[in-house]
């Protein structure tokens, strides 16, 4: 049993409540699911793809958002509970190398299975036996069903994120996130009260993080393409440029999936519904709109212009993958030959800042290489419409609060250390620009 000053030592209360605390909590929480909604009942073969501005088009939404017979599908919510439970299963009994997390602020490291590209695999080589068995019907089904499997997302996260939150409670020992012991439940619920709730091995916010939203994606974005091809008898090429940076960014993300683990998410955040509805209804929902878009409405781009995109999202995907490839080697070990000749400073508490090599050229160029592959891929969609540059313009409001977070929790880390930092490497994102 933990004492009481034991257990307020281990998890002292939160002070600072981000997002202006439970306002902004509640305002995130309805504020994302109303997007899904708007963008479905505004982007779809039966009204075309346009932004909501007249009365007419607001009052068709509302129809449709109460109209809730036509979304709420059981046959729907239970596919999405097989996808998810079959991931799991993966996590369980596919071979990976298991390594340690982070240390944790009682000194313990939690355990990780590597065997997230295998799933991926495994998943894909099931795929393609239904493509052999059943043909296009069960992804055709998936597009069909977009909606009720989004809603259906959004039913299972929100139910995981009250399970944990209940779940935080079973010990005086549960290592709660610093942002998540406010003691406010709708607060706490909101941005995550325990750092990592797990089931036996299954860690859950890991599993989350990669596992059914990340594949999701790939699997949505892959049925509208067959979707468009079963109804125009070809993919477009943009199509192709849409769906293959996003299958790439996938991919990759699995392929690096130990770097997962020094990331913010899993090192500081809780895990509550904004992770949780993150993970298994934003990035596979929102992140498809162009593909969905274009099942609907091909575009055809001339062969400069598609070579232009092509060219865009390569390079900006590199200089993503490249970037952090190098700070995850210098990380792991600075002799490396292949960062030993990089310049850094070393802070008062012993870390190790770059100053030089792709960190020497913006403090957060990998934010950069990140925010132009999504937008090569928005650029995919042509400019029939601004519905399809949501991701663009959301994912950009995403990488400058992550850079607020960053920049403050950096300052507060490093003190001075910090300003002679900033003073050698004074961009932020684009050399000689930001």
């Amino acid at each position: 049993m933990v004492s009481q000053s034991s257990a307020q030592t281990l998890n002292p209360r939160t002070v600072h409540r981000e997002f202006f605390g439970v306002p902004g909590a509640l305002a995130v929480m309805t504020g994302t699911v109303s997007v899904v909604f708007v963008w479905y009942f505004s982007c779809n073969p039966q009204v075309g793809c346009q932004l909501p501005t007249t009365h007419e088009q607001w009052t068709h939404i509302l129809r449709g958002a109460f109209n809730y017979q036509d979304y709420l599908s059981s046959t729907a919510l239970v596919a999405y509970t097989m996808w998810w439970a079959w991931l799991a299963l993966l996590y369980f009994v596919l071979p990976g190398h298991v390594v340690e997390g982070v240390e944790l602020r009682n000194g313990s490291r939690l355990k990780y299975p590597i065997n997230g590209l295998s799933s991926f695999f495994v998943t894909l080589a099931v795929a393609l036996a239904a493509y052999t068995y059943w043909g296009t019907l069960p992804f055709v089904w998936i597009a069909d069903h977009y909606f009720q499997l989004a809603v259906s997302s959004i039913l299972f996260a929100t139910a995981q994120a009250l399970f944990v939150y209940a779940y935080s409670f079973r010990s005086s020992s549960v290592m709660l996130a610093l942002a998540g012991n406010s003691c406010n439940p709708i607060y706490d619920f909101f941005i995550g009260r325990e750092l990592n709730p797990r089931l036996g091995p299954l860690d859950l916010k890991y599993f989350c993080e990669l596992r059914p939203g990340i594949m999701g994606w790939v699997l949505l974005s892959t049925s509208f393409a067959i979707r468009q091809h079963t109804v125009f008898g070809s993919v477009s090429n943009s199509m192709w440029l849409a769906i293959v940076p996003q299958i790439a960014y996938c991919v990759d993300t699995l392929v690096f999936e130990r770097n997962v683990l020094t990331t913010m998410d899993i090192v500081t955040d809780g895990f509550g519904w904004m992770l949780s509805f993150g993970d298994l209804t934003w990035v596979p929902v929102m992140y498809s709109l162009q593909a969905r878009f274009l099942a609907f409405h091909p575009v055809h781009h001339s062969s400069p212009m598609a070579a232009l995109i092509a060219v865009m999202a390569v390079a900006s995907f590199l200089v993503f993958r490249l970037s952090n490839s190098e700070k995850n080697a210098f990380r792991t070990d600075p002799n490396d030959p292949k960062v030993r000749h990089l310049k850094y400073i070393t802070t008062e508490s012993g870390s190790k800042l770059l100053v030089s090599g792709w960190w020497g050229m913006a403090r957060h160029i990998n934010y950069t290489g990140d925010w132009f592959f999504g937008l090569a891929q928005c650029l995919a969609a042509g400019f029939e419409t601004p519905m399809t540059y949501f991701f663009a313009v959301y994912f950009l409001v995403l990488l400058l609060h992550r850079n607020y977070r960053d920049e403050c929790k950096c300052r507060d880390k490093y003190k001075k250390d910090w300003i002679r930092y900033c003073e050698q490497v004074p961009y932020l994102f684009i050399p000689y620009v930001i």
